[in-house]
């Protein structure tokens, strides 16, 4: 079986309030960000969270994503990155290094095909990961931090925004958006 997602990220300022988001259905999907971080960063940490939430299962990935740098980072750049030190082919220093670190991790021994898409054209889970991404980065402006959102069953993940004391009563994430749209 594939699991089917779409990562997206959003920056408020880029540098600014950043969030990101994966979405595979309403029951499965998943929200975080900062309150400076860069848009870059809240692409490649969409992934990688989906990655880690899914780590614990057997089936393959595909990956929608808006981003050309975040798949041709995983897919192209990154084997030489590892090569040179993590470095750059003028060498300078890779950008987001420690998420990258973390996606090469988090990539190994994993079936993970990436399918580029373009932003805001009504593909139907980018349209949402987007939603997502960007409520998260809006409610990092106010200095709240996000709902993390149900994720996916048995991972054992814990976001760093999630608050101790959550209750299933309270609202997530989701709902606010399908009220708001």
């Amino acid at each position: 079986m594939t699991i089917i997602a779409a990562a997206d990220g959003s920056a408020l300022g880029n540098p600014g309030p950043a969030g990101w988001g994966w979405y595979v259905d309403e029951e499965c999907w998943a929200v975080g960000g900062w309150a400076h971080g860069t848009n870059n960063m809240a692409e490649l940490t969409a992934v990688l969270d989906l990655l880690q939430q899914t780590a614990h299962l057997a089936d393959d990935l595909l990956v929608y994503c808006d981003s050309t740098y975040v798949i041709n980072s995983v897919t192209t750049w990154m084997p030489g990155w590892k090569r040179r030190g993590w470095k750059k082919g003028d060498g300078k220093a890779v950008l987001n290094v420690e998420i990258m670190k973390a996606l090469d991790a988090a990539m190994r021994g994993r079936r993970v095909r990436f399918e580029w898409v373009k932003g805001h054209s009504g593909h139907e889970l980018n349209e949402a990961a987007d939603r997502l991404a960007k409520a998260a980065a809006s409610s990092w402006k106010q200095r709240i931090p996000p709902s993390p959102g149900p994720g996916f069953a048995g991972s054992v993940v814990r976001h760093p925004e999630a608050r101790p004391g959550r209750t299933v009563d309270e609202p997530d994430l989701f709902s606010y958006l399908e009220r708001v749209r």
